[in-house]
């Protein structure tokens, strides 16, 4: 190799692109380093830097959704990227890297972010086509490709990986066994009674547990049939995923000659410098003090040290905080401090409800006064608040109150004690972020990176944040408008107390003046939601907005867009030519929307009554795709036609969107049925999702297209039809009740205290003792539902309002002009379209 060449900028030479490779680069360029360094990031993967700790959601939200690097490149120029490219060697004599493609890349300081490989027991057949391990994305490719041809999967590990891989083979319509040679699952973060009260939730599942339980082999000749195991039956299965444990990748590093730890890692420092002066060590690949860390927050913690030491600073890495908290399969799980009591004189505080599947254990110290530990399984909602509690070596924490008992009780049990955490108390210990950092960020009015990575901690800082406001005297004004200091939650409740019937009587009452193009069709929306009357009654037009005003949706031209509802997107030959004769005969552009129906635009509004005459007479009715209310609710063919539905997805969505159709709510609803795990009908991304099982249907929720994607989140699996209905009655009318106004489910759900889990809580769990008041209101408005356009055909009174003009109703609209383009006619005007900002006054044309 060539001598190490002078530069006149220095290069640094990053290998590894995963997520502590990624901070890495984010640290230096944050903090200077750039200025004097070119940086080079070598990445093995095809894909820059991805969450890896969110792996499995990849199924549901796909690679995008999961980049830290989604542009695949930094906005700093001095930062260049090579992915798909492997180091094969260093040199530190010659301080030179040789890559896989031949090349050779120069550097005067090289960080070592490699990471770790998983650990696949040696055992006869660990190689088999039909064995994987799970790392990477492109290896939950391969096993997504595998399960399509597989019925029963196999994971070999009980711990957080495993049981993350075992979620991902049940989310692909496996049966799922999980093998784990110690006693009980997760057995380095929970103790027996913890594990065996997560064992009970993971079967309650469907899963099948096998602790206790040592892989011999990999049984087959060709391709896997199963699992052997040591002093028990084997399992069958045709697919196995390796999830046994990780080992440091340092095989670069020890060829080197650098030294290593006696368990592997590369031996570093406390700044992370390894046993030669330029190269650097961060993440699961190093071993500060001999210990591997195989968590993320280390790994952050370990290259911010490294940034500061080569930007001349003196930090230091003496350990990191190692607790965790995760969501495993719909079961809160977290461990802190010393969750097993090891400390001299430790004492045990626990709580354990086997009925309801929790179990809560606090570790405290000999004389009661601090918080050494704990594990939750169940209900992990007090992590936040404790682990920055906790005391170390060098932390002496915070003093528990006087019954410490209550900080684990449930809350009708007299638990919730609210403490004052000290500003020193790290609030994400992902991005070591201290109370101080929030407070700091909050008075400047910048941010942070609290709850960027695993999200534990995003209750906690809202809180923080919130209750800074308020020591500041600014309180977060959460009015509807001037004319209402109420939310749109809390009006809903009083026209509900007070039985109001119009918006006169609403705005005398709770409000001042005469009401504003904000409040007004909020106040119309919650009586149509409660009373199931007519939007154009007296009294109640004048308070729509401009499409709900003409029961259309206003275009560009001033004309206006037909949508009749077409439930699953199924319609006979006679309505087809019916919708085909009046865009013929009223020279209406078509198209087939996204939902399923076919849109007819260019109706001007003295047509609209007569439009919609020949529409209802061919037994159509309104779609709604002007309300705030339900639109439709996408199908695919489902199993009466396609070879892989497993259950008849286009009559649900039918009777889905039939039941639903015309609930007026705080924004559109759209919702979607897919007869399998294929998807077609791409349900998770709708405000209510159903797709299929073998069992019955999976239900998720919080969805949402638009400007900002949000993919649903599973509520609950396998219900059978009555179930499904029921919690969704009380879903989508809790949502009803308490969102704000335009407020979305996806957004409405993540702005509740405790997000998905608390909708479970009151939708499936039935917490708040609402159920049977929420499916009723669903009643109701299913019992009431009248079609809007035929109640207004049948009212000559409403029928005064479509017209042009009130003095010549027979004139149209003379401004609107159409031109042609492909064979139909379209918008004359050459105008640019409506600012994303403006805003259309009630009523105007």
């Amino acid at each position: 190799m060539a001598p190490h060449p002078v530069h006149q900028r220095r290069q640094l030479v990053v290998l590894g692109h995963g997520m502590v490779g990624h901070r890495f680069v984010q640290a230096a360029v944050e903090r200077g380093l750039t200025e004097t360094h070119d940086v080079v990031v070598v990445g093995a993967e095809a894909l820059p830097a991805y969450d890896r700790v969110a792996l499995t959601s990849f199924f549901e939200v796909g690679a995008d959704a999961l980049s830290l690097l989604p542009g695949g490149a930094y906005d700093d120029p001095r930062v260049r990227v090579l992915l798909a490219t492997e180091a094969v060697g260093f040199d530190p004599a010659t301080r030179t890297v040789l890559l896989d493609t031949g090349d050779v890349l120069a550097y005067d300081e090289l960080v070592l972010a490699t990471g770790a490989a998983p650990f696949v027991p040696p055992v006869p057949g660990h190689d088999l086509p039909g064995t994987f391990v799970y790392r990477t994305i492109e290896d939950l490719e391969a096993i997504r490709a595998a399960a399509a041809t597989a019925s029963v999967g196999a994971v070999v590990g009980g711990g957080l990986l495993g049981l993350e891989a075992a979620k991902a083979l049940a989310d692909l319509g496996l049966e799922t066994h999980v093998v784990e040679m110690a006693p009980r699952l997760m057995a380095v973060q929970v103790d027996d009674a913890g594990g065996a009260t997560l064992r009970r939730h993971v079967e309650g599942l469907g899963l099948h547990v096998h602790t206790g339980a040592t892989t011999t082999a990999v049984l087959g000749e060709t391709h896997v049939t199963g699992l052997g195991l040591r002093d028990a039956e084997p399992v069958a299965a045709d697919l196995v995923v390796f999830s046994a444990g990780i080992r440091p990748r340092d095989a670069l590093a020890r060829a080197a000659g650098l030294t290593v730890a006696e368990r592997g890692g590369v031996l570093v420092d406390e700044q992370c410098r390894t046993s030669d002066p330029h190269v650097w060590a961060v993440g699961e690949c190093a071993a500060p003090g001999g210990r591997v860390y195989g968590l993320v927050a280390p790994g952050y913690a370990m290259a911010e040290v490294a940034v500061d030491a080569l930007v001349g600073g003196d930090g230091a890495f003496t350990g990191a905080d190692t607790s965790t908290k995760l969501k495993l399969m719909g079961v809160d799980v977290a461990s802190f401090g010393d969750a097993f009591a090891t400390t001299d004189g430790a004492l045990e505080l626990v709580y354990s409800d086997a009925v309801a599947g929790v179990y809560k254990k606090l570790v405290v110290s000999d004389d009661g006064a601090r918080l050494l530990g704990g594990v939750l399984v169940g209900d992990a909602s007090a992590y936040g608040v404790l682990r920055p509690m906790v005391a170390t070596a060098t932390n002496p924490g915070i003093a528990l109150p006087e019954n410490p008992e209550e900080l684990i009780l449930p809350v009708t049990a007299g638990a919730g004690a609210q403490l004052a955490l000290p500003d020193t108390a790290q609030v994400c210990s992902c991005n070591d972020v201290s109370k101080a950092d929030i407070l700091a960020a909050a008075e400047a009015g910048g941010t942070t990176r609290a709850g960027a990575t695993c999200g534990s901690c995003k209750t906690l800082t809202r809180k923080i944040i919130e209750d800074w406001f308020e020591t500041q005297g600014k309180v977060v004004d959460r009015s509807l408008c001037e004319h209402f200091p109420l939310t749109r939650q809390e009006l809903f409740d009083v026209v509900a107390v007070h039985g109001h019937t119009s918006f006169d009587a609403v705005v005398a009452r709770h409000g001042t003046g005469r009401g504003c193009d904000v409040c007004k069709p909020t106040v119309a929306s919650v009586l149509a939601s409660q009373l199931n009357h007519h939007v154009l009654d007296e009294g109640a037009r004048t308070t729509q907005d401009t499409n709900d005003a003409y029961l259309a949706n206003i275009q560009r031209n001033g004309t206006y867009s037909v949508v009749p509802r077409i439930p699953g997107g199924e319609i006979d030959p006679a309505k087809l030519i019916v919708i085909g004769e009046v865009a013929r005969d009223f020279g209406l552009y078509t198209k087939i929307t996204g939902g399923q129906r076919i849109d007819l635009f260019g109706a001007r509004m003295e047509e609209l009554p007569a439009i919609w005459r020949r529409l209802v007479d061919a037994g159509f009715e309104s779609g709604h795709a002007y309300g705030k209310s339900l639109r439709t609710v996408k199908s695919c063919v489902g199993s009466t036609w396609c070879r892989y539905g497993v259950q008849d997805s286009v009559q649900l969505a039918i009777d889905l969107e039939l039941r639903y159709r015309g609930l007026r709510s705080p924004h559109k609803l759209k919702g979607g049925v897919s007869g399998c795990a294929r998807e077609c009908a791409e349900a998770r991304g709708k405000d209510f999702g159903v797709i299929a099982t073998e069992k019955g249907w999976n239900l998720y929720v919080g969805g949402n297209g638009g400007a900002t994607p949000v993919h649903a989140r599973l509520l609950a699996g396998d219900l059978d039809t009555e179930t499904l209905v029921r919690y969704l009655d009380r879903f989508l009318m809790y949502y009803v009740r308490t969102a704000d106004r335009l407020q979305r489910t996806a957004p409405w759900v993540d702005s509740l205290d405790g997000g998905l889990d608390r909708v479970r809580a009151v939708v499936v769990d039935d917490v708040l003792g609402l159920g049977s008041e929420l499916e009723a209101a669903m009643g109701r408005h299913v019992g009431g539902y009248f079609d809007e356009w035929k109640a207004t055909l049948e009212d000559p009174d409403k029928l005064r309002r479509f017209v042009s003009f009130v003095n010549a109703p027979d004139v149209p609209d003379p401004h609107i002009e159409f031109r042609s383009e492909r064979g139909q006619d379209v918008p004359a005007d050459s105008a640019g379209p409506v600012s994303l900002g403006a805003t259309i006054p009630v009523g105007a044309p």
